[in-house]
């Protein structure tokens, strides 16, 4: 079965850095646009960032505009989000999301906790 795993979350202090990662399995990777979206407590799911398949395109929430940046690696059926000058604000779980509009498939990770704080 297709498995997106998340990886990279943790507890980090205002103004510092993490870099997301999540790793796909069992899924034509090239296929997919990917998504990073976030969740934080009592609020509503946002998308935070997404790449198109080939990776020619990206697209990002304005709050995270010029601080994250999404990439991914087709080789390697992974995608990544870094994350720069992180603000509480910026704290939620994170979940990758793989998406293949015409064949209308969709995935979703388990995702990770990412916590700022001083």
């Amino acid at each position: 079965q297709v498995q997106l795993v998340e990886s990279g979350g943790g507890l980090v202090q205002p103004g510092g850095s993490l870099r997301l990662s999540c790793a796909a399995s069992r899924l034509s990777f090239t296929n997919y646009d990917m998504k990073w979206y976030r969740q934080a407590p009592g609020k509503e799911r946002e998308l935070v960032a997404a790449i198109t398949s080939a990776g020619g395109s990206t697209n990002y929430k304005d709050s995270v505009k010029g601080r994250f940046t999404i990439s991914r690696d087709n080789a390697k059926k992974t995608v990544y989000l870094q994350m720069n000058s992180l603000k509480p604000e910026d704290t939620a779980v994170y979940v990758c999301h793989a998406i293949w509009v015409t064949a209308n498939l969709a995935f979703w990770g388990q995702g990770t906790q990412v916590t700022v704080s001083s």
